[in-house]
């Protein structure tokens, strides 16, 4: 099974990512946490490149084919040799934030970037996907450190892509479940949780 877990800046789902992870771990299923740009070694050199605001600044289509260059090493590399021996994997980020910040909010249109992320990806989608929604000025003001590449974008670039997300989420319920990225850690936590144990039992 893959879960992605999907947000705008500051939503808070690493955190949850992690302590996901690390309460799942012990219950003796196999499981991996893995993120996305990045977790391989092609992976890391391209997050560099695309998140660190010390770089050059990208053409747009770059930016673009450099994400889809990450997400098909990603999943050759990582994803599916783990799906394959029946591991769980909880992924920071998917297909979903491609579409919606590319897609969205960098005006490439939704369904085409979808088309390519199903060819990166070779048809692989999520199980499930939590999505952290969190207005967009509030998310940002909990970016404490020195900010990447995306976070440093205006507010409203960030807004759009917050609406590409909840209009993604409409139209796939069946797979999204959207989570108040406001509330507490703990609170997220115990959320998710609850939503994430019928499918773990399965």
């Amino acid at each position: 099974m893959l879960i992605s877990f999907e947000g705008g800046e500051g939503a808070g789902k690493s955190t949850l990512i992690h302590r996901l992870y690390h309460h799942l771990l012990p219950l003796e299923k196999p499981l991996l946490l893995t993120r996305a740009p990045g977790s391989t070694s092609v992976g890391e050199l391209l997050r560099e490149l695309l998140l660190n605001p010390e770089e050059k600044p990208l053409s747009l289509p770059a930016e673009l084919f450099l994400f889809l260059a990450d997400r098909a090493e990603h999943v050759d590399k990582v994803i599916r040799p783990a799906l394959l021996q029946k591991t769980v994997v909880l992924c920071d980020r998917f297909n979903d934030s491609t579409a919606a910040y590319q897609g969205g909010a960098r005006g490439f249109g939704v369904k085409w970037i979808q088309t390519l992320c199903d060819f990166a990806t070779q048809g692989l989608q999520p199980d499930l996907t939590f999505y952290l929604d969190i207005e967009p000025s509030l998310g940002l003001s909990r970016v404490m450190r020195s900010k990447d590449r995306l976070e440093q974008e205006k507010l409203t670039f960030h807004e759009e892509v917050r609406n590409t997300y909840l209009s993604i989420a409409q139209q796939e319920p069946k797979r999204f479940y959207i989570l108040d990225g406001s509330q507490s850690p703990d609170e997220l936590f115990q959320t998710a949780l609850r939503i994430l144990i019928p499918y773990w039992e399965c």
